[in-house]
């Protein structure tokens, strides 16, 4: 597997080979670039889905300073550099949409579309803060993970399958929690980018769980209101925080019928 040097990290990636633009996709929090999967089987004649890990997560390892999403967007550039792509569909789940969002941001020329699945533009409320800073500090401590994975799981995953949230839960029980700090300081203290999104002028999928308590559909509209060529918000029955992984067939066929359409696009600006 693949992995890109950069002056603050090693950053793991996979390449999924695929026909067709590269997908570039970033997972969420607490998770990896295994979460797509679902993605990379069902789109290989579509797109080159390409997946990385972000710092603090999967294979990733980085230099132990604090970071923000304006630093994994670096990151997710790194990964197209590495690749010799100058130009992709960016996108990714919650976090990954974070980052996606200010990868088009710090570099329009190398974003053609978004794809944004259960995320948002906003930062944490000071509510939102509290209650994190709550969670994780149960979570990066002594205490008995396998109680707080269990309650977890159906919130950061969703779904109604407890099959679906066991592989998740079996990494969360075997993981180093106390490296996951300047993890959760990213998440809670990251910036509002809502007022900024009016520049991102490129299409863009949103994509979101009928039940998520995170990723609310007021979010949701709020990116479809800000982003100038955004596509209606899809909202996929029955699905929580990671509709990909809980509902993959819906969420593939929206995302493979979007590339397909910017593929189109692409080879039209180029002739």
């Amino acid at each position: 597997m693949p992995n890109v040097r950069t002056p603050n990290a090693d950053i793991h990636y996979t390449d999924g080979g695929g026909e067709g633009p590269v997908l570039l996709l970033g997972h969420g929090f607490l998770m990896d670039s295994s979460m797509f999967a679902p993605q990379v089987d069902a789109l290989v004649d579509r797109a080159r889905v390409v997946t990385w890990d972000s710092r603090r997560h999967g294979r990733t390892s980085d230099r132990g300073d604090a970071f923000t999403y304006w630093d994994l967007a670096r990151d997710a550039l790194a990964v197209l550099d590495d690749l010799g792509v100058e130009k992709a569909i960016v996108g990714g789940m919650s976090q990954g949409g974070y980052i996606a969002l200010r990868t088009a941001l710090l570099a329009p020329d190398r974003v053609h579309a978004l794809v944004l699945l259960d995320t948002e533009a906003s930062a944490c409320t000071d509510e939102g803060k509290a209650g994190y800073r709550a969670l994780f500090d149960q979570w990066c401590s002594d205490a008995p993970i396998a109680p707080l994975a269990e309650a977890l799981a159906p919130q950061l995953i969703g779904g109604d399958s407890r099959e679906s949230w066991v592989p998740w839960i079996e990494k969360w029980q075997n993981s180093d929690r106390s490296a996951l700090r300047p993890a959760t300081e990213c998440l809670i203290e990251r910036d509002d980018v809502v007022d900024q999104l009016g520049s991102i002028e490129v299409p863009a999928l949103i994509i979101r769980g009928q039940h998520d308590a995170t990723a609310t559909a007021a979010k949701a509209r709020q990116l479809y209101e800000h982003l100038p060529l955004a596509h209606p918000v899809l909202t996929i029955a029955g699905a929580g925080h990671a509709a990909n992984w809980t509902h993959p067939q819906p969420v593939n066929e929206a995302i493979g019928a979007f590339v397909t359409s910017i593929e189109k696009e692409w080879v039209q600006d180029a002739s």
